[in-house]
């Protein structure tokens, strides 16, 4: 993938890596699993970053990149697998957030502190 590579092609991407060097999709639960393993290894990497724990003995710091990417894999699997078009739900996900939220984060104390 290129820096400018679009959602819709790393789409296509993931799913022409799948169809031949993966041979074929784990099914849908199976990748549902992974991507929560996925999701945890990233979370264990930012706790040990940016939060209170330090990692253990001479164990190496994961990049943070690669752990990111691993879980961005496994949902493109998840979307090409249930025909969701990443692009598109993403769009609709931003207008939603935008009508709902116009003045809400504004008009929050709490993010002005």
């Amino acid at each position: 993938m290129s820096n400018n590579t679009t959602i819709l092609q790393a789409q296509e991407q993931v799913d022409q890596w799948i169809k031949t060097i993966g041979v074929k999709y784990f099914s849908e639960l199976t990748n549902l699993g992974i991507l929560m393993e996925e999701v945890g290894e990233l979370s264990r990497i930012m706790v040990r970053k940016y939060g209170d724990q330090s990692f253990k003995n001479k164990e190496e710091e994961q990049l943070l990149a690669d752990e990111m990417a691993d879980v961005l894999f496994v949902l493109i699997c998840l979307a090409n697998q249930t025909g969701v078009d990443l692009s598109a739900a993403l769009e609709k996900n931003i207008q939603k957030k935008t009508n709902r939220d116009a003045t809400r984060h504004q008009n929050n104390e709490k993010l002005h502190r």
